[in-house]
């Protein structure tokens, strides 16, 4: 479990493909510092397992299913990315609740500078937008962040200068991938709702 407060922005230091799938191994100081094997990272959303920590990286596996569902394969060598270890139960839940299961991808559609924040518009797949409220909250490449107008294929977000700064939503233009998850709540409301 995450909270969408991405620690860290890590990068892309090696593709491998192996098959169907790809070993990536990625840079990120902060997050490595107590990681393990078997530990969990998200990487711009995604929940990955890690497989080897060396030298201030990880790597990591990422299967078929994790690459046709996310934009983990867009990625190059280089490529920036969202990093965030899980959540202890002793932190403090800063974003909202976020699993690293990703929903769909979405594409920037526009930016629109203000004064010190842009206003994101990004495309939602349509089976999504029933999740979405204003004022509610998605996870964007692993970014917590509130909804600022939510349409039936798209959905605006407001970015302050933090996120601006330190996520890789601060470099993103229009025609961009990003990974998106719906609140999970919504998820499980609609389902036991429609039990009934």
């Amino acid at each position: 479990m995450f909270t969408g407060i991405v620690e860290e922005l890590g990068e892309i230091v090696g593709i491998e493909p192996q098959g169907d799938s790809v070993k990536l191994t990625v840079r990120g100081p902060l997050v490595t510092q107590d990681a393990v094997h078997g530990a969990s990272i998200a990487v711009n959303g995604v929940c990955l397992t890690v497989v080897d920590v060396k030298d201030e990286s990880f790597t990591a596996d990422a299967i078929k299913e994790t690459l046709d569902k996310s934009s983990l394969g867009a990625l190059e060598t280089g490529s920036k990315v969202n990093l965030e270890r899980p959540v202890r139960l002793s932190d403090r839940l800063g974003g909202h609740l976020v699993q690293g299961h990703v929903d769909g991808v979405g594409e920037i559609v526009s930016r629109e500078p203000g004064e010190r924040w842009d206003v994101v518009t990004v495309s939602l797949p349509p089976d999504l937008s029933r999740y979405l409220v204003e004022k509610g909250s998605i996870t964007v490449d692993g970014i917590s962040l509130t909804v600022v107008e939510a349409g039936a294929d798209r959905f605006s977000i407001a970015l302050i200068p933090t996120t601006l700064a330190l996520t890789t939503l601060g470099h993103k233009k229009p025609g961009d991938p990003v990974n998106l998850e719906v609140d999970v709540v919504a998820k499980y409301v609609e389902r036991m709702l429609g039990d009934r």
